[in-house]
């Protein structure tokens, strides 16, 4: 479980200018990948692109329930680099990250998936698939 001080996210969410919200196909590849593989359902820049962000900050921390089968992720960017990725498992509370110079502590991290911020972070990734 994280302690208050620490953050879902890398040091350089900060620099993010736009992220990409993927919607994960192959959940079960996430396990043991280099990288996030899914199809992108929205581009998020700006406050929209904050405001994720602010909501992925806030998540509490949790007990990871072991399956690891994520629907969602986000691709951060900036306007020249991709600056990280997250795939979110929101059934068993975990988070895997990858990112250049994440130190492998920050890697595999967990979260509330109950809390309002978590909740709210997936009502708008589900907000960006088509009726």
């Amino acid at each position: 479980m994280r302690s208050p001080g620490d953050k879902l996210l890398p040091p350089t969410h900060g620099k993010t200018e736009f992220i990409e919200v993927v919607r994960i196909t192959d959940p079960v590849r996430h396990l043991s990948s280099e990288d996030l593989v899914g199809d992108t359902a929205a581009i998020r820049e700006g406050d929209q692109a904050q405001q994720a962000l602010s909501l992925i900050v806030g998540l509490p921390g949790s007990e990871l329930y072991r399956c690891f089968l994520p629907d969602w992720g986000i691709r951060a960017h900036n306007s020249t680099d991709q600056l990280f990725e997250i795939a979110i498992c929101f059934r068993c509370h975990g988070a895997r990250i990858w990112g250049p110079d994440l130190p492998v502590e920050q890697q595999g991290q967990t979260f509330d998936a109950e809390s309002p911020a978590a909740l709210e972070l997936l009502r708008r990734f589900r907000s960006c698939l088509p009726d």
